[in-house]
Order: C-alpha cells, then structure tokens, then sequence
C-alpha cells in the first residue's frame, strides 16, 4: 500500500497533471488490489464486471481501473476491515423507505479524511480558526430524530469555526438580534459562514428581503452545498444567489462544494471563477452514459470520481448518479491545477438524496440522513 502520509504531504492545488496522475494510477491501483483481497463482495463486483486485473503502466492509466456505481454502498456491505476494527460508520442520505449507503471507517481512513479536508479548507479560509456563523438551528445537533446530510456537515465543518453560533433558532426562525450582536463582538474580523444552499435562500435571504435588515458580512467567507435542485426549480441560478448575497449582507466570498458520504474529505471547492475544483487528493471523469467511454472536456456525462483516501472500503474509484461536464485540467484562471468542472444536477430518475432536499421534503419546501456512529 502506498504511503498515505506521503501523498498527503503534496500541495493540495499545485501538482502538474503529469505528476498527480502518475500519483493517481500507482495509488489507486494498489487501493483496487487491496480492496479486491479484503472485500469478498468487491471481489465479486469485480468479477461480475469482467474486470481482469491486467497491468496499469501508462501514468494516465488509472482512468481505466474498475469503478463500481455508488448506489452498490445501498445494496451490499461493502468493507475491508475486520468488524471490530469499525471505528465509524457514516450512512448517507436518504428520504423514508429508501435505502441508504454504510460506509465503514477505520481509525486511518477517518483521520486521513480529516486532515485533507483541513487542507483543502485551509485554502479558503486561511489556517487560524475563524468566528463562525452557522446558517442553519443547532436543533439538528441535538435532535437524533433530526440529525441528518445536515448535522453530519456541521459537525464536520466545525472544527474549521472558533467562536461558534447558530443564526436560526429551533423553529428555523433568523435570530437577528443574535446574528447582530456576534457581529458586533467580532467587528473587524473575518468570519467563516457555513450553510446548505436551499436553507440560506429560504431562511436567511428571503428573510433578510423581507425585514430590510442588512448585517454587515463583507468579511465573510461563506461555504455552501446542497439544495441546487429547489433552487433550479425556481429558476434561481448560481449567479443569482451570488448577488443576493452580495446585495443583502455585502458577502463576495462565497463557495459552493461538491462531496459525499461515500468520499469524505475529498470535496470539490469552488473557485472565485465559479468552478468545482478536484484537489490533488482526488480526480474526477465524465462518462458517456450509453457506453461509459470517458468524455471530451466540454461534453456533459455521468461524474465519476476517484479519491486515494478510503482505505477501510472500496470507495476509491465510483460513478455517481450526478450529471456534470468537465470544462479543463490544469487552467483554470484561478491559478489551481487539477481538473475542474460544473455539476448539472442528477440523473434522470435518480433517488433524491442530500443535505437540503430531504429537509425541504419533510418541511413542505425543499439532499438527507447522514449519520455518524462513533464505537
């Protein structure tokens, strides 16, 4: 197995693509090997696709290692680790009755995850700790019936927060006063903000329009994911919620993310240019939905996406139910290297899964329960 500690000392965005993909293909085929020893099921899969294990030379070659759809996590237990060395199990989101993904980490995989998410967010914020502001109700924290896609990426952003505050309270109501007065402690300060998309347009925005209430953010860094499919439904687009934003509070920093359960830690940034970024950590590919063959920049597909962390389940190499389109690789104006890309939204008949989906589901508005089991 290749050094984890080693990989993940190189630059999160300036790792020419020559280099990160002779990286990638030593990497991800010694995971693929790995996996394909320790997880009967996966053995299986791989066996049922007609994988036949031959031999990865050429640097780009990791874009022709096996991947697995990411809905098998809902239908097969899919670990390669011993039971009792489980020391977290994350389930994804999902509405009632669905099934929903287990994903099983070790202490490694868990702390691996942690410390490349830091570095990537350490791109965006900075490394001290900033104020933070926390666009949602800390009820979906202390509520287990409510804890969710949404508690899961609270508890996980947090640690990149200080002073810490909730600026809903738990009727989902904006606690302006509050909101206020944090400000007012941190005049001066930059401050980090973190949200799921849907909910800062329903509940911060809109609430904002309608009281004429204008809190001073220009300092701020806002972070933000989920909730894109309500949004296009209303035919708000990103650039809008941009200008909101901007109008309301003064926020220009702000930055949406493209993750899952099934990858943790590996989530795809967005630059000041509006682009999804991979990081050194991870890649990804578009497929051509009718034969799978990988895309031309340009040409929209199915996202597949690979990442060098999972390490207690064969999760390294997957194709999403997401559509997306791959715009360049190592060009982008915003000077980070690495391929990056637009997500459409998901797939015709996908299951709807995510942070804000499901809440506005059981709310009457507008992706849902990722759950942490720590043993």
């Amino acid at each position: 197995m290749a050094d984890l500690d080693t990989i993940l000392q190189q630059p999160v965005y300036e790792v020419p693509r020559a280099e990160k993909a002779a990286l990638l293909t030593e990497t991800l085929k010694e995971l693929t090997l790995y996996h394909d020893s320790r997880c009967a099921e996966y053995h299986r899969i791989l066996d049922a696709f007609g994988y036949t294990r031959e031999r990865i030379e050429s640097i780009d070659d990791h874009r022709k290692l096996p991947f697995i759809p990411v809905r098998l996590f809902k239908e097969y237990t899919l670990r390669s680790i011993p039971e009792s060395d489980i020391f977290k199990t994350m389930t994804s989101s999902g509405t009632t009755g669905q099934q929903v993904s287990k994903i099983f980490l070790d202490r490694r995989t868990a702390a691996a995850q942690s410390k490349v998410l830091a570095r990537i967010m350490g791109e965006y914020l900075g490394k001290k700790r900033l104020p933070m502001i926390i666009l949602d109700t800390s009820a979906v924290i202390k509520n287990r019936m409510m804890f969710s896609a949404r508690g899961a990426g609270i508890l996980g952003f947090q640690m990149f927060g200080a002073d810490k505050m909730y600026a809903l309270d738990e009727d989902m109501d904006l606690d302006i006063a509050a909101l206020n007065a944090f400000l007012e402690k941190h005049r001066g300060e930059r401050i980090f903000l973190f949200g799921f998309t849907f909910m800062i347009w329903q509940h911060f925005c809109k609430v904002l329009r309608e009281t004429g209430e204008r809190p001073d953010l220009s300092q701020g860094v806002l972070i933000h994911g989920g909730g894109w499919k309500k949004l296009t439904d209303l035919h708000i687009s990103a650039e809008t919620f941009r200008d909101e934003l901007k109008e309301l509070c003064g926020i220009t920093s702000v930055h949406d993310y493209y993750g899952m359960v099934e990858q943790t830690g590996t989530v795809n940034m967005e630059c000041e240019y509006g682009h999804l970024h991979t990081s050194t950590f991870s890649d990804l590919i578009i497929r051509d939905p009718f034969d799978l063959s990988v895309c031309p920049r340009g040409k929209k597909g199915i996202i597949q996406v690979m990442s060098v962390l999972p390490h207690s389940y064969p999760g390294h190499s997957l194709l999403t139910e997401d559509e997306g389109v791959m715009i360049g690789e190592d060009d982008c104006p915003c000077g980070r290297k690495g391929v990056y890309f637009h997500v459409l939204g998901r797939l015709k008949n996908a299951e709807i899964r995510g942070c804000s989906d499901t809440y506005a589901e059981k709310s009457g508005t507008d992706r849902g329960a990722l759950r942490e089991d720590t043993r």
